[in-house]
C-alpha cells in the first residue's frame, strides 16, 4: 500500500499543478487545450538548461534541478504567448488554437532536440538525458503507519508543487486579481465596466497556465522518464484537463481527481508486480487513468458547470 501511495503522489502532483494552470486559464474565459504542448515545451527548455549547466556542478547537488524548474516555467509561459496571440489578438477559435499549439510544440521540440544534440553535444540523440531526482523522507512523519507513506521517498519537487498550489489557491480565491479573473470567465463585460482590462487579465491567466504546465512537465521528465524526449507527450496534458473538468474548475476537487488518476496508475503497476505478470502488461496499465477518465465522463459530465463565458471571444462593443 505504501508503494501505491508514494508512486501515486509522484504522478498526481505534477498532474495537479498542470490542472491548476488550466483552471486559471479557463476561469478567465479562455479555453485551454494546449496544456500538453506547454508542458512539453517547458520541459524542453528546463531540460536543455539542465544539460548545459550540469558540468558546472559536481556530485549529486540538486541545484541544476531547481534551475531547470525555473526555466521550465519560463519556457512554458513564453510558449503560451502563442496561444494568447492567436486567441486574444487575432480572435482565433480557441479550441483550434490549442490543438495547433500542441502539434507545433511536439514537432518543434523534437526537431530542436535533435539539432542541438548534434550541434552542441556532437550526438545523434533525440533526447536530453537527465538524472533521476533524488528522494527524501521526512524524519518522524515517515514512521507514521500508512500516512507516513506521504512523507516517504518524496521527490523534492512534490514539496515545491504543494507550496505553489497553495499560493495559486490563495491568489485565485483570496485576492482582488483572482476575483477579477473569475469574473472574466463569467461576465467579462462587468469586469470591463469596473475599469479592468479583460484581455490583460486573460493574458496573465494564459501565462500562469504556461508556467505551471512547464513546471509539471519538467517534474515528469525528472521522475517518470529521467530524460526529455517525445515520451513527455503521452497524454498527461489532456489528463490534467480531464481532472479540472471533473473537479468542476475548482482547485481542491481537482486535487481529488488527480489523486484518483495517480493511485489508479500506481495501483495497476503494483498489481502487475504482485501477480508476477509479464512486463508487457505494464504498458497496458498505462491506459488505466484514461479508462477511468471515460467512466467518470459518463457519470459526471452532465453535472459540470463551466465558466459561463468560456470559449467566447470578448468583444468590448457587444452587449
Amino acid at each position: 500500500m505504501d508503494i501505491i501511495i508514494i508512486d501515486g503522489l509522484s504522478f498526481a502532483l505534477p498532474l495537479f499543478i498542470m490542472a491548476i494552470g488550466g483552471i486559471y486559464c479557463e476561469k478567465s474565459g479562455v479555453t485551454m487545450l494546449a496544456v500538453e504542448g506547454l508542458q512539453g515545451f517547458g520541459a524542453f527548455t528546463g531540460a536543455l538548461v539542465a544539460v548545459l549547466i550540469s558540468g558546472f556542478f559536481s556530485g549529486n547537488t540538486p541545484i541544476p534541478f531547481y534551475i531547470a524548474m525555473l526555466f521550465a516555467a519560463v519556457g512554458g509561459a513564453v510558449f503560451a504567448l502563442l496561444h494568447a496571440l492567436l486567441c486574444l489578438k487575432f480572435k482565433a477559435n480557441q479550441v483550434i488554437s490549442g490543438v495547433v499549439v500542441n502539434i507545433m510544440a511536439m514537432a518543434l521540440t523534437a526537431y530542436l532536440t535533435k539539432l542541438l544534440n548534434r550541434v552542441i553535444f556532437g550526438a545523434t540523440s533525440d533526447k536530453f538525458v537527465l538524472t533521476v531526482s533524488s528522494r527524501i523522507s521526512v524524519p518522524g512523519l515517515s514512521k507514521i503507519p500508512l500516512l507516513g507513506a506521504i512523507f516517504t521517498n518524496v521527490y523534492p519537487f512534490e514539496f515545491v508543487i504543494v507550496v505553489v498550489a497553495f499560493a495559486a489557491w490563495f491568489v485565485m480565491y483570496k485576492t482582488r486579481f483572482g476575483m477579477h479573473l473569475r469574473a472574466c470567465g463569467d461576465n467579462p463585460h462587468a469586469v470591463d465596466a469596473a475599469g479592468r482590462d479583460v484581455n490583460k487579465i486573460r493574458l496573465s491567466a494564459i501565462l500562469i497556465c504556461g508556467a505551471l504546465s512547464g513546471l509539471g512537465g519538467i517534474c515528469f521528465a525528472y521522475s517518470i522518464s529521467a530524460n526529455f524526449s517525445s515520451s513527455i507527450y503521452v497524454g498527461y496534458g489532456y489528463l490534467a484537463i480531464a481532472a479540472l473538468i471533473f473537479g468542476n474548475w475548482r482547485i481542491l476537487p481537482t486535487l481529488g481527481a488527480c489523486l484518483l488518476f495517480g493511485f489508479a496508475r500506481s495501483g495497476g503497476y503494483r498489481l502487475v508486480q504482485v501477480l508476477q505478470m509479464p512486463s508487457s502488461y505494464q504498458d497496458l496499465v498505462m491506459i488505466l487513468p484514461y479508462a477511468l477518465t471515460l467512466l467518470l465522463l459518463v457519470f459526471f459530465s452532465k453535472q459540470n458547470g463551466s465558466p459561463r463565458a468560456l470559449g467566447e471571444i470578448y468583444d468590448k462593443g457587444a452587449r
